[in-house]
């Protein structure tokens, strides 16, 4: 009896201090904002690894790939590195076809990377341009934005595609 008692007032104990602490943080802020700051806490940005995703920015015909595996470092790739990628969508006509396996070059990332200025830059997806094994781009145009930082890894000629350098 002792043991149900007190797990009831722990109950409401607990949701007492969470409406507190809720109704003082929400009159500050309205509950839209709150309810898109706890998406955002939720959501991770992490290294671009095995089995991730990617969106494909250039005219190759390839509409996604999938990282099969990131060829420098153990945790997975970042902006600008090249990985090694299968395609899963793919345009009808394209130069790639669905299931070739190609080399990607990482030009947007989800997750942070700091810059020189002390800055950092992240995007809202996971975009690769998919090249040969010569290191050129198999398409001929490279939409969206494309940072700065590709000229330090050596892509120059991703770079001069691109439609926005950021």
């Amino acid at each position: 009896m002792a043991a149900s008692n007190s797990s009831k007032l722990f109950r409401v104990g607990r949701s007492l201090l969470g409406g507190l602490s809720n109704n003082a943080f929400a009159g500050s802020r309205p509950s839209s904002e709150l309810a898109r700051l706890d998406f955002l806490s939720q959501q991770t940005r992490t290294f671009i690894q095995m089995r991730t995703n990617l969106k494909v920015v250039d005219n190759s015909g390839a509409k996604r790939v999938m990282c099969i595996q990131a060829l420098k470092g153990d945790k997975g790739a970042r902006l600008g590195d090249t990985i090694v990628a299968s395609v899963k969508e793919a345009h009808m006509g394209g130069k790639v076809k669905k299931g070739d396996v190609c080399y990607a070059v990482v030009v947007r990332a989800a997750m942070q990377k700091g810059r020189c200025d002390g800055s950092e830059v992240k995007f809202d997806d996971n975009a690769v341009v998919l090249i040969n094994k010569q290191g050129e781009p198999i398409g001929t145009r490279v939409f969206g934005p494309v940072p700065h930082e590709l000229r330090k890894k050596k892509h120059l000629k991703i770079l001069s595609l691109a439609e926005h350098i950021a």
